[in-house]
């Protein structure tokens, strides 16, 4: 009896005990599941790919707008490979040079920009031999004097002013009446309606070369004109700049290759860090990686990333800039040194500087920018607009110490307060796409200026006869 109602109660709770425990995935199979997860996530992501029409778009798409990556420098060490563990990996190639810390490859175009045979931003190669009727002025610079964000080389500085220089030529020939007689009546008041005339410019066929390469400061600039361009023997020198240098710290003589010191003297590091950069560049190429970046989170450099374009740090602008009065000083100092010595060279050589300081945002007021660029201004900050307008003040500083130094050797511009007269329409474009790069209208009203300022140095002109007597 007793063991029948054990065997009872045994059959009544069976079934509670004899419940099977549910199993969870093996481990295993979760990780073999992954890879086959991925391979669907792809092939659907190329799938939305061909469907949209946009694969040619998307194979060069690498997760930022394609005017960004068009203009982000690559970096290729001396046997032109890339250097695959620095982080600025874009279309415009540059090379290391001990010289100049890095310099445009020669022979390379996008749909974007054209660069010649000796790395000058230009559509057809410059010949060391000048042909005799051809003047060249070169102009030196950053970002800014080359371009950066420009649709083509037609939109950027150097031709349009080439067109005016070239445009002037011809009025005077057409209308010789309209400008100073190639010589002077010796009767004052003839003389003095005379000179009263816009003098005319040496005749002959002008040629305005862009040599400015993004990053550049003045370090660069003295090295680029002693190495590479008083070979071309330059009729003038522009030089647009000054904002680089106040990013740039002080125990740094010029621009030069991001990281490229810390890698060369870290073998180990250099590997560790090229093979997590290929890896990267990997995922960053696949179809679902590029799906999602493009469509769903459409991301936008940083104004420091857009403005400075390769930067060591990603910090923001407020904090490139000089962090006290004597580190200001000491990258000012740097400045005017490395310009004083340009002056000494152009002088010993005859060729005229023009030496201006770059436009940038917070030099317009308010009331002439337009609603993307007042929410530059806020994005940047107090700190910001307080530092880069000390920073330009110290730079003028330094213009008229070389002025004062050297009155009939240089020419000396201020554009950082420049603005572009409205079109009157509704539809009245920023001038700025970050705090210092120019749209093209922008850029035929800076080339204006430098008209002026080429057409009123006297070794630029024609000289009347009698012009000396008194």
């Amino acid at each position: 009896m007793f063991k029948s109602r054990r065997n009872s109660f045994k059959t009544h709770r069976s079934p509670y005990y004899s419940r099977r425990k549910r199993r969870l995935p093996s481990p295993w199979l979760i990780l073999a599941a992954i890879p086959l997860f991925l391979i669907a996530v792809e092939l659907l992501a190329r799938s939305a790919i061909a469907v949209s029409g946009k694969s040619q778009e998307l194979a060069r798409y690498k997760g930022e707008p394609a005017l960004v990556t068009a203009y982000r420098l690559q970096f290729l060490s001396n046997d032109r490979k890339p250097y695959t563990a620095l982080p600025d990996r874009g279309e415009l190639k540059a090379k290391h040079s001990m010289a100049l810390g890095y310099e445009l490859v020669g022979k390379q175009k996008n749909k974007y920009w054209a660069i010649d045979e000796q790395g000058f931003r230009d559509e057809e190669p410059l010949p060391l031999e000048k042909p005799k009727d051809e003047i060249r002025i070169f102009i030196l610079g950053n970002s800014t004097a080359f371009g950066k964000g420009n649709q083509s080389n037609a939109a950027t500085i150097a031709p349009k002013l080439e067109t005016l220089m070239n445009e002037r030529i011809a009025t005077q020939k057409k209308s010789p009446d309209s400008y100073r007689p190639d010589a002077l009546s010796f009767y004052k008041p003839e003389r003095d309606k005379a000179l009263a005339l816009p003098p005319k410019i040496r005749p002959g066929t002008y040629r305005i070369v862009n040599a400015a390469v993004p990053g550049y400061t003045s370090g660069n600039h003295l090295a680029q004109l002693a190495l590479q361009i008083l070979p071309y023997k330059p009729d003038a020198i522009i030089v647009l700049g000054g904002y680089t240098d106040l990013m740039l710290p002080s125990d740094k003589t010029a621009t030069n290759i991001p990281q490229l010191d810390r890698f060369l003297a870290n073998a180990s590091g250099h590997y560790r860090a090229a093979l997590s950069q290929s890896l990267r560049e990997w995922f960053a190429n696949s179809a679902s990686y590029k799906v999602w970046q493009y469509w769903i989170l459409n991301p936008e450099p940083s104004l420091a990333e857009k403005t400075l374009g390769m930067m060591e740090e990603n910090k923001s602008l407020d904090r490139h800039l000089a962090g006290d009065d004597e580190e200001l000083q000491r990258r000012v100092d740097r400045y005017y040194q490395n310009y004083k010595q340009m002056v000494q060279l152009c002088a010993g050589a005859g060729i005229p500087l023009v030496l201006a300081l770059q436009p940038e945002v917070t030099g317009n007021s308010p009331e002439k920018l337009e609603d993307e660029e007042k929410e530059m201004l806020e994005t940047l900050g107090d700190g910001y607009q307080e530092g880069i307008e000390e920073g330009y003040a110290q730079l003028t500083t330094a213009h008229d110490r070389l002025k004062k130094a050297y009155p009939n050797n240089v020419y000396i511009f201020n554009f950082h307060k420049m603005s572009v007269p409205k079109s009157g329409s509704d539809t009245s474009e920023a001038i700025f796409s970050d705090p210092i790069h120019l749209s093209e209208d922008a850029n035929i009203e800076l080339s204006k200026r430098l008209y002026d300022a080429v057409t009123g140095i006297p070794k630029m002109q024609l000289t009347p006869k009698n012009f000396d007597l008194k």
